[in-house]
């Protein structure tokens, strides 16, 4: 891939026997989606893709999940649309940070905000839109923020995190979410909006009247009618809202979401035609040859699209004309959203007025149905609280089904489940995937999967409703919906991938990435084979930090407002008297917010700065605590037989051993464990991952346990009579489980997927016992060599603890077409590594023995 930010190809007229060069202005879904299409038809093409903001694409469409996410990994959290990988093997140019200031249309030349000049042969502008901001006095207040990109949701996390009241102006679709994430955030939030009912676009009066108190039962204020004169503020920050009525709104934030304005101006500048948007015609054509628009830029038939699935659909008929392929047109796409509102699950189809139809309401389950018909044919469905039907209705309004019983017709297609759908029933709109291809994938291609069904036929790799559907019919079509694969999109299982790894001894990453393509597609499986390339090396790998969550990175949990909580080490939650001054003091020194005991027997110090992080590490002087990762956290205990006249066993001696025995470890998931002095089970031994228990006579080995949303006894793996067997006993599990469970597979699942006979033969054999004793020997040795929060000294990235706060963030920008400065990720030490920086894990020695 080449990924610039300061340099663009060179311009200049190509040989008639060169490829035909296409430039993408715009790195939004827009501009990927066109990407991804003109790389399936025509493997020669040249293609490159201009993205004004500092990221490559991402999905715009779950923005909010930044939001309202507890642990955002990084400025783009996981909605990062491919990994670099994916441009380089696709031979797709990508320029990030350089936005196009001016197209010379005769000299088919693009000016660039970097000086340089970028020559094409054909056009296409995904540049998306910006949000739309009222021309009300107070609007350019410190603390009034737009609700459009990743910077957005940066700031208004922050900044609801110290806020005492906020206000989102706006009661639409994105006006909710961003309300939702502010409350995420605990900050009381009033929305305001200007028309008599929320989401008056989706929702009727009958609708958004029981929508409403959902709103408020989440302590969500909501003003309806409101017309915002003025953002009030003092010494430059925003104090509230006046509204034309007189009457105002205390706000020390406020963010704003009415609706979104097509980018044109790049167009319009050039002498293309516009309207609202850029004026496109059925093959998505602009006004001059060879340049054609798409996305919410694109105005179609008097239409501008502000959904995710014609984006799609527009991305198929652009590069068809772009390659000059007969056939593809665009007719207009039916607008419809499934979504979640107030927690309330909700689906808008189509016009949800119409001239008549049909309504079943049922206020006190909080349920709404309705048909919406004009000239005695289906137009539109509204699906309130209760969802069923909702494949039948999309159907029958895309297909415009004429009915003459709207209220029969309603209650039919509750009852209607995948099996009735007929086979050309769209059931991937963003890609145009019918349940028929679906079928034919499982029945006569042989797939046997939801996830390899999703990665050949692409349904459900857009907005992601559809995934649930696609699961049912995969099912129904006679596949299996268990896991099969580390990595979906390559079809490859994580037992395949480890006997890759073992086979040719790839020590990093980048290593079985480059020769077997793991990750290179989506890039989500990274972190699964960052973890398997360790496991397997017995922690001997070359460490490559750019496949590992953010928490991974710098060694801390990240919080709802972007600094970190500091967990140390207290082995079976034993502490001593000087430990707890130096934390004290540290605490008092970096300002840390809350001191709490945390639920493992441990001490959270909460909002601490990232780059405060490696200070407030050397003060304590206590090694990590591993509260971030998937790993093995610790060792609760209870006081057993040293002071409780109950116990039965040394619970805290155990408790302390097994944590010096087990920590530093890296687990499919994290690994919570307990021991419990006697059968009272006061460290709650038995819903932990791993838990022991002392009985007369012995202790009993538990495995599996839960103590979460759903909570689950652990199993008895065995029961043995000495500490050293149940230590024994303990560890072979913990081996085993890390051999053998899916990445992210709690041991809860992991027991009753396996077994428990099979688990008891695989871990309390002899010879089994032993060997796995041994190789968690060796991983051991090499995990508790290094401590990772030793890296204050010897950070792995020279950025690898800047502050998001010390970077100076670009402005909020839409699809690609603005946006500067520099790439927050990168600025944040969220670091790329290249094969050639893969470093070689420092080992450092064993604990000294006076830590014991």
């Amino acid at each position: 891939m080449s990924t610039n930010s300061n340099g663009a190809a060179p311009s200049g007229v190509e040989s008639s026997s060169d490829p035909a060069r296409i430039v993408i202005v715009g790195g939004g879904i827009a501009g990927q989606s066109l990407c991804e299409r003109l790389r399936e038809r025509d493997p020669d093409v040249q293609v490159t893709l201009v993205c004004a903001e500092p990221h490559l694409p991402y999905d715009r469409v779950h923005l909010s999940d930044l939001l309202s996410a507890d642990e955002p990994s990084g400025p783009l959290g996981d909605l990062q649309l491919r990994p670099e990988e994916w441009y380089e093997d696709n031979r797709i140019d990508v320029l990030v940070g350089t936005k196009v200031e001016r197209i010379d249309l005769p000299g088919r030349e693009l000016e660039l905000s970097n000086g340089e000049t970028l020559g094409y042969d054909k056009l296409a502008l995904a540049i998306g839109s910006q949000p739309l901001l009222p021309p009300i006095p107070g609007i350019d207040l410190e603390g009034v923020y737009a609700y459009r990109g990743p910077t957005d949701t940066t700031a208004i996390r922050a900044a609801a995190a110290v806020a005492s009241q906020a206000a989102v102006i706006g009661g639409g679709l994105l006006g909710l979410e961003a309300a939702r994430g502010v409350q995420a955030q605990d900050c009381p939030v009033t929305v305001v909006h200007l028309m008599d009912r929320l989401m008056e676009r989706q929702l009727d009066a009958g609708a958004a009247q029981m929508l409403l108190p959902a709103m408020q039962e989440l302590d969500m204020e909501v003003t309806l009618e409101r017309q915002t004169e003025e953002i009030l503020g003092e010494d430059g920050k925003v104090r509230g809202l006046r509204f034309a009525d007189g009457e105002e709104l205390e706000a020390d934030l406020v963010a704003v979401s009415i609706g979104i304005r097509p980018e044109k101006e790049l167009a319009e500048s050039a002498g293309i035609d516009c309207n609202r948007g850029i004026l496109v015609d059925d093959r998505l054509r602009t006004s001059e040859l060879d340049v054609v628009a798409l996305g919410e830029c694109a105005e179609h038939r008097g239409v501008v699209y502000g959904i995710v699935a014609p984006i799609y659909e527009h991305a198929k008929v652009a590069a068809a004309t772009l390659l000059d392929h007969d056939g593809d047109e665009y007719r207009g796409s039916l607008p419809w959203a499934k979504l979640k509102v107030a927690e309330v699950d909700l689906v808008s189809i189509g016009d949800v007025e119409g001239d008549g139809g049909a309504t079943s309401a049922l206020a006190e389950r909080r349920e709404y149905r309705k048909i919406a018909m004009r000239d005695g044919r289906m137009v539109g469905a509204i699906l309130l609280g209760d969802t069923r039907g909702t494949e039948a209705l999309l159907e029958a309004v895309r297909s415009g089904e004429r009915v003459e019983d709207p209220l029969a017709r309603l209650a039919e297609v509750a009852e209607a489940g995948p099996e009735e759908l007929p086979d050309e029933a769209q059931v991937c709109d963003c890609n145009g995937v019918c349940k028929g291809d679906i079928v034919r994938a499982v029945t006569e291609d042989g797939m046997s999967s939801k996830q390899e069904v999703m990665s050949v036929t692409r349904a459900g790799t857009g907005c992601g409703s559809c995934k649930p559907l696609v699961a049912d019919l995969v099912a129904i079509a006679g596949g299996s919906d268990e896991p099969a694969y580390l990595c979906p999109c390559r079809k490859q299982t994580r037992e395949r991938v480890a006997e890759q790894i073992m086979e040719n001894g790839y020590e990093a990453v980048s290593e079985v990435s480059e020769a077997c393509g793991t990750g290179r597609e989506c890039g989500l499986c990274k972190p699964a084979l960052a973890y398997l390339v360790s496991q397997i090396n017995d922690n001997r790998h070359r460490e490559e930090r750019s496949a590992r969550h953010i928490n991974d990175r710098v060694h801390a949990n990240i919080q709802n407002d972007g600094t970190f909580s500091v967990v140390p080490r207290m082995r079976g939650g034993v502490t001593n008297s000087d430990q707890l001054r130096r934390i004290a003091d540290a605490a008092d020194r970096y300002g840390v917010r809350m001191i709490k005991v945390t639920g493992g027997q441990r001490i959270d110090l909460l909002g601490v700065k990232k780059d405060d992080l490696p200070a407030i590490w050397e003060d304590i002087g206590m090694p990590s605590g591993h509260a971030y990762g998937k790993a093995v956290r610790q060792v609760k205990s209870c006081v057993g037989t040293d002071f409780c006249r109950f116990g039965l066993g040394d619970a805290i001696q155990l408790g302390v051993d097994l944590e010096y025995e087990w920590e530093g470890l890296h687990t499919p998931a994290k690994v919570k464990s307990g021991v419990s002095g006697c059968p009272r089970n006061c460290a709650e031994a038995t819903v932990k991952d791993i838990g022991i228990v002392a009985i007369e006579g012995g202790w009993q080995v538990y495995a599996g346990g839960a103590a979460g949303g759903s909570v689950r006894k652990g199993d008895v793996i065995a029961t043995v009579a000495t500490t050293e067997e149940a230590k024994r006993v303990a560890t072979a599990f913990l081996q085993y489980y890390r051999e053998h469970a899916s990445f992210k597979e709690r041991t809860y699942d992991f027991v009753p997927r396996i077994g428990l006979e099979e688990l008891r033969a695989q871990v309390l054999d002899e010879a089994e016992q032993v060997a796995l004793l041994e190789r968690f020997r060796l991983a051991k040795t090499a995990a508790a060599a290094r401590d990772p929060w030793l890296e204050r000294r010897a950070p792995y990235h020279q950025r690898q603890f800047t502050d998001l706060d010390s970077v100076v963030l670009p402005q909020a920008g839409a699809n690609g077409a603005n946006g500067h400065g520099p790439d927050p990720a990168k600025a944040a030490g969220d670091e790329a590594d290249s094969p050639g920086e893969a470093r070689e894990l420092e080992l450092v020695g064993p604990p000294p023995e006076g830590e014991r």
